[in-house]
């Protein structure tokens, strides 16, 4: 992956209680078709066949957890193509919109989580994206930050942490690297 941009990415942990919920739903769509160069209609057709049915569920909260799962999906394959395509700012924004569904309709974040992401979107000069990660209910966020702005990210979501939770995170500050791959 080439990123013209230095971000480092900032994992802020503060509390974690492993707990996961999981809903699967499926379409008739295999991963190569799904990458293909018609990979905005298909993203677009995944999004069009679940407002069509999710009246269908009829319980508001099953319905909201499927919503994420679907639009979950669909942001996921839409950050694989941002990624080769070296578009850091899309990226950014799929993690951003990502929060907000963990956060709203599969509602697996608090205010440990969120106070965090918060204090992240609120550095939008130097932040490119900020999410949960991990299972939610306390845990971790993930946040793409300017490397000339980590010390300022740092003591800025300290003080409004602190402020709002009691106490201070912990943070750490990892570079971008090409992923997993066989070393030899």
């Amino acid at each position: 992956m080439n990123i013209n941009m230095k971000y480092y990415i900032v994992t802020i942990c503060a509390i974690f209680i492993a707990l996961g919920v999981g809903i699967l739903v499926g379409f008739n769509l295999n991963y190569d078709q799904a990458l293909s160069k018609q990979q905005s209609e298909v993203l677009e057709s995944f999004n069009t066949e679940f407002e069509s049915l999710k009246d269908k569920i009829e319980n508001p909260i099953i319905r909201k957890r499927a919503k994420h799962a679907v639009l979950e999906n669909i942001r996921t394959l839409k950050a694989v193509e941002t990624l080769e395509n070296n578009n850091i700012k899309t990226f950014g924004e799929l993690m951003n919109q990502s929060h907000i569904s963990l956060r709203d309709d599969y509602e697996v974040t608090g205010i440990e989580l969120d106070t965090l992401v918060e204090a992240a979107w609120d550095q939008k000069d130097n932040v490119i994206g900020s999410r949960m990660t991990g299972a939610g209910f306390g845990g971790c966020t993930i946040s793409i930050v300017k490397e000339d702005a980590i010390d300022e990210f740092i003591n800025y979501s300290t003080e409004k942490y602190e402020k709002i939770i009691g106490y201070k995170p912990s943070f750490y500050v990892v570079d971008i690297s090409d992923g997993t791959r066989k070393l030899f």
